[in-house]
């Protein structure tokens, strides 16, 4: 059985608007055009899942993209997976029973309430997945604004056991940069978490996306590169459909 790669092309929210942030600085923030429009592109070039990110309430707590957000959600037949100012139980449960949205990504609550991760992934088993933002090998949270002393790595650990199911991991120095992914730490996580791993940040090539096929990661989201036309999602599609063989074959485990 070939090993499934997934592609998740980014879309950000700001203020009811698509953008791209470098190293998740707000201010520097280049707008990218309608949301809606950005994923019915998407999903007419072949896309199977859509990673959308509420910058505001990654910022601020409380997001003003909810309605965009949830507009997006039924225009489109994607699986779509959002995270961004996700706090309590009730924001869990609008977003996958209101919105109709696939996965719910936490993140700094996953920090400052691990019991409300723990509670989530029992009541939506297979729908939450930890938002894992880290700056040298440290988690950062609060739309990465706030620096713990936290290793990214014990607290993928500890998710696991709660059963989410899947981390997505940020590096936040390469995130918007293109300047190639964190390979090492993608190995890391990916070998150590006992997480499906969703890699995130830096990826320019599309030979980027064939290097973390390599390190064991289960998908990677794309958005700069798409964005800047370093590469089309159909070409980035198409490189992880041509490459799943050949990592099944470099897989010591064989999976």
């Amino acid at each position: 059985m070939v090993k499934i790669f997934d592609i998740y092309p980014a879309i950000d929210l700001q203020s009811g608007r698509a953008v791209q942030l470098r190293r998740g600085v707000a201010e520097d923030a280049m707008h990218c055009g309608d949301a809606l429009d950005i994923a019915a592109g998407f999903a007419h070039d072949g896309a199977q899942y859509l990673h959308i990110v509420d910058l505001d309430g990654a910022f601020s707590g409380a997001g003003a993209n909810g309605e965009l957000i949830s507009k997006i959600v039924k225009s489109v037949s994607m699986k779509v997976q959002t995270g961004g100012g996700i706090r309590t139980m009730q924001d869990i449960e609008k977003r996958l029973e209101d919105w109709g949205v696939w996965r719910v990504i936490l993140g700094t609550v996953a920090v400052e309430n691990p019991a409300l991760l723990a509670q989530a992934a029992k009541k939506y088993p297979g729908r939450i997945a930890l938002g894992l933002d880290a700056r040298n090998g440290l988690v950062a949270t609060r739309g990465w604004v706030e620096q713990t002393a936290l290793p990214a790595l014990d607290l993928a650990q500890k998710a696991a056991q709660t059963g989410v199911s899947a981390v997505i991991y940020t590096d936040i120095t390469r995130d918007g940069m293109l300047a190639g992914p964190n390979l090492e730490q993608t190995r890391h996580m990916a070998e150590h978490a006992g997480l499906a791993v969703i890699a995130s940040g830096g990826i320019s090539q599309l030979c980027d996306i064939e290097n973390i096929m390599k390190t064991g990661a289960a998908g990677c989201i794309i958005g700069s590169a798409l964005y800047t036309g370093r590469f089309t999602l159909k070409e980035a599609l198409g490189c992880a459909a041509s490459q799943a063989p050949l990592v099944k074959e470099l897989s010591p485990a064989g999976d």
